[in-house]
């Protein structure tokens, strides 16, 4: 292979016929190309919210009218039956009234948590300090009501004065506020999934243990929701448990509880514990991913500064109480003639 030759500095004379001139074009002149903008997908007319909302008024208009023919036919009797019917008909709509401003707070409540989590996720893009103190006030305002929150409120409230970039300010105010949450977090759902594992697998019946699974799972978003200030209601939690769900689908937390369970089981689990205890295990585990995903929807800061809970922290404590569970079932056996 010849090497390259090297080529000596030579001059040129502009004026000659045989050397040729090129200019760079001009940048002004080059055409930029432009983004199509995307088109906003309009919604559409949604017949099956329609539907439900004129069968509901129907529904409820026919309520009315038979509650108010009942009370008029007592009337019409014994006046003072009429009289009864009409304070338990009132008792009746103060009562539905209460549960629907109950449902509404608590929507309201739900949609401030996610705000703030998306105002989070803008702040640490954007380091944008005004922002950032704006957010962590509404963040103290959200855990107001939070008593083991007072000290660390007063540090954050402290530190809104001095030059802190907005990044920074929302990783101080996560470690400020979220870090006790988070551990009583962990605690919860440490303590959910053992309970599951052990109920399950003294359980006689398959229905009895999918009933007690489903209880606690439920149970345990509202007590996580409650903990980070969402305090939902009915309408809520039922909106909260789809988020969650729709989080371990999303994320693939139900193949991520699959390999650590195949690792689990492969690591010799299988020949400590029976049958009944490793079915205990594996919903155990399914439900500590079931609460970690909740921790995610629930928390009002994403995790920046402070470390994500893993399903990996909660297996030992399982492991021990499995364990404990295996050798008092053989402590309690027979002894074999």
């Amino acid at each position: 292979m010849s090497e390259r030759q090297s080529r000596k500095p030579a001059a040129f004379d502009l004026h000659e016929p045989d050397v040729v001139m090129t200019t760079e074009p001009d940048s002004a002149a080059v055409p930029v190309p432009v983004e199509m903008p995307i088109p906003v997908r309009r919604r559409r007319w949604r017949w099956g919210a329609v539907f439900w909302s004129a069968a509901g008024g129907l529904v409820l208009l026919g309520l009315g009218l038979a509650v108010t023919s009942l009370v008029e036919g007592l009337f019409a009797r014994v006046p003072w039956l009429g009289s009864f019917a009409l304070v338990l008909a009132v008792l009746a709509v103060l009562a539905l009234l209460a549960i629907f401003t109950r449902e509404v707070l608590g929507l309201a409540r739900l949609a401030t948590v996610e705000t703030l989590r998306r105002r989070a996720d803008a702040v640490l893009t954007s380091d944008d300090r005004a922002e950032g103190a704006s957010l962590v006030r509404d963040l103290m305002t959200l855990t107001q009501r939070t008593p083991q929150l007072a000290r660390s409120r007063a540090r954050l409230q402290g530190h809104l004065g001095d030059i802190i970039d907005g990044a920074d300010l929302v990783r101080l105010a996560e470690r400020e506020l979220m870090a006790p949450l988070d551990d009583e977090a962990r605690r919860l759902v440490a303590a959910s999934a053992r309970r599951v594992s052990v109920v399950t697998a003294v359980s006689p019946r398959a229905v009895v243990d999918m009933l007690f699974v489903f209880i606690n799972a439920v149970g345990l978003v509202r007590r996580l929701a409650v903990l980070y200030g969402g305090r939902p209601g009915t309408l809520g939690l039922i909106r909260l448990v789809r988020h969650v769900v729709s989080h371990l689908a999303l994320t693939g937390g139900i193949a991520a509880t699959d390999s650590l369970i195949q690792q689990v089981i492969g690591h010799g689990l299988a020949a400590k514990l029976s049958a009944r205890l490793g079915e205990g295990m594996l919903n155990g585990l399914l439900t500590a991913r079931l609460g970690l995903a909740a921790i995610e929807v629930t928390r009002p800061l994403p995790f920046s500064a402070l470390r994500r809970p893993a399903l990996n922290d909660l297996v030992s404590s399982m492991l021990r109480v499995a364990e404990k569970q295996n050798e008092a079932n053989v402590s309690e056996r027979p002894p074999v003639p």
